[in-house]
């Protein structure tokens, strides 16, 4: 048996044309697999991360995918599944041409179709993402010293054509870890969806062409499996008003933890994190990802639509989060999330389902071509590194204040919400008061703002 110096080196996840491996200015590394799917588009798989920080790769997903698109016209007569009727992949996905992917490389692969084709269909860039961080050293007024640097990208998208619509599926990597899921739409305005003044609004010459206003609801499907090793747990958290301080109000965070298959939505203060039982980070603490959703308008005039996020036990069978296709080994009935999560499964394997509207209320600067909109989502590391892996080595010691660790595996200490239990609380260090940098013109009375 080979010795672990002499050790083979672990397989590659997927053949050469279907890996992605990158590595940013700033020196953080990208690894993943990629593929088309008919119905699916672009489909990311085995993504895992490294940095010259903390160079061991990590993997952060299993895969993530669009899930559906659902277009709903205001009118009520018309309504589309984009990725279960047409498909994002092969006659529908675009060869790119022209500055489709203009400063990066256009990948060469399968369209996904049932005689698949091999043409240019990902575009791999590396793009800068402005200011990832800005950092003043106290000391010489006059003299500064300034920690700046300018973030990075790797960037992956595909186009797919669906009627009058061109559909950008785009998923942004980001040097400090984050990952950002878009979907940005373009190409033209239906002109055979033009309609009456009261479902529509007024294109071009005086107020005789309405163009229809409708809905994108847009679904992804995200699978974790952090590290490798699964076995996630999906928390909730909730910040709410607890009394009174001496100068403001007081603020309590309380953590849920989501034990079985269900769809929430967003209220103020809520998030929800899902955490490896099995990783942790170089601090002992429990590596995770936080979703982060953005601008959103929620179509209302389906069930399954109304959810912002679902989590269900990981099933083969459950597909799309609508109009689910039904295969001959899958059992039947299962129709949409609301029935994946209707069985109320424990989570032992969790998938999230994140669902992003846009109602397009289109405007006379929509043609043509339309100009891109975006809808999507962010994930955001949380402990999944015991610090940004973009911190200079001079910041390098600046990783907390205890005078003593806490011990291996410390949580957080949030209280639990009701009818979970109560995390202990650390004991808290007291935080020594920094000293703000002096100047000519501060004075002890001036208030910050």
């Amino acid at each position: 048996m080979p010795s672990a110096a002499t050790a083979a080196p672990a397989p590659a996840p997927c053949a050469a044309p279907n890996m992605v491996k990158e590595t940013l200015p700033n020196g953080t590394t990208w690894q993943l697999c990629w593929r088309m799917h008919d119905k699916a588009g672009l489909i990311l798989e085995k993504i895992s991360i490294s940095s010259k920080r903390y160079p061991q790769p990590v993997q952060v997903l299993e895969s993530i995918r669009l899930a559906q698109l659902n277009v709903p016209y205001d009118s009520g007569e018309t309504e589309y599944n984009d990725l279960t009727t047409y498909g994002f992949g092969g006659y529908s996905l675009q060869t790119l041409a022209g500055d489709d992917c203009k400063g990066g490389s256009a990948r060469v692969g399968s369209d996904g179709s049932e005689e698949p084709e091999r043409r240019k269909v990902l575009c791999v860039s590396a793009e800068q993402s402005g200011l990832a961080y800005r950092s003043r050293e106290d000391g010489d007024w006059e003299h500064p010293t300034v920690l700046s640097k300018a973030g990075h990208d790797l960037v992956l998208r595909s186009i797919s054509k669906v009627g009058w619509y061109e559909y950008v599926t785009e998923y942004r990597l980001h040097d400090d870890g984050q990952i950002s899921a878009r979907l940005g739409a373009t190409g033209d305005l239906a002109p055979d969806e033009y309609l009456n003044a009261d479902r529509g609004w007024p294109i071009g010459k005086g107020a005789r062409d309405f163009a229809a206003m409708h809905y994108h609801s847009a679904f992804w499907r995200v699978d974790f499996n952090i590290a490798g090793k699964g076995g996630e747990q999906v928390e909730q958290y909730d910040t709410k008003l607890d009394g009174r301080g001496s100068s403001t109000a007081r603020l309590k965070t309380s953590r849920t933890v989501i034990a079985k298959e269900g769809t929430f939505n967003k209220v103020n203060q809520r998030w929800w994190r899902v955490v490896s039982q099995k990783s942790k980070n170089e601090d002992g603490h429990k590596r995770s990802y936080e979703l982060v959703t953005s601008a959103d308008d929620r179509y209302e005039g389906h069930p399954e639509t109304k959810p912002d996020v679902t989590f269900t036990e990981k099933n083969l069978c459950e597909k799309w989060a609508t109009d689910n296709a039904q295969d001959p080994e899958c059992p039947a009935g299962k129709r949409t999330i609301l029935d994946f999560a209707k069985d109320k499964s424990k989570l032992t394997d969790p998938v999230m389902w994140v669902r992003v509207g846009f109602h397009h209320v289109p405007r006379d600067e929509d043609q043509s071509p339309m100009p891109l909109h975006w809808q999507g989502f962010d994930l955001l590391p949380r402990d999944f590194f015991p610090m940004n892996p973009l911190t200079p080595a001079v910041r390098a010691s600046s990783n907390g204040q205890a005078t003593e660790p806490p011990g291996d595996g410390a949580e957080p200490s949030v209280p639990a919400a009701s009818g979970e239990p109560t995390q202990t609380p650390t004991q808290p260090t007291p935080t020594p008061t920094r000293p703000a940098p002096s100047s000519p013109t501060s004075s002890p009375s001036q208030s910050r703002r």
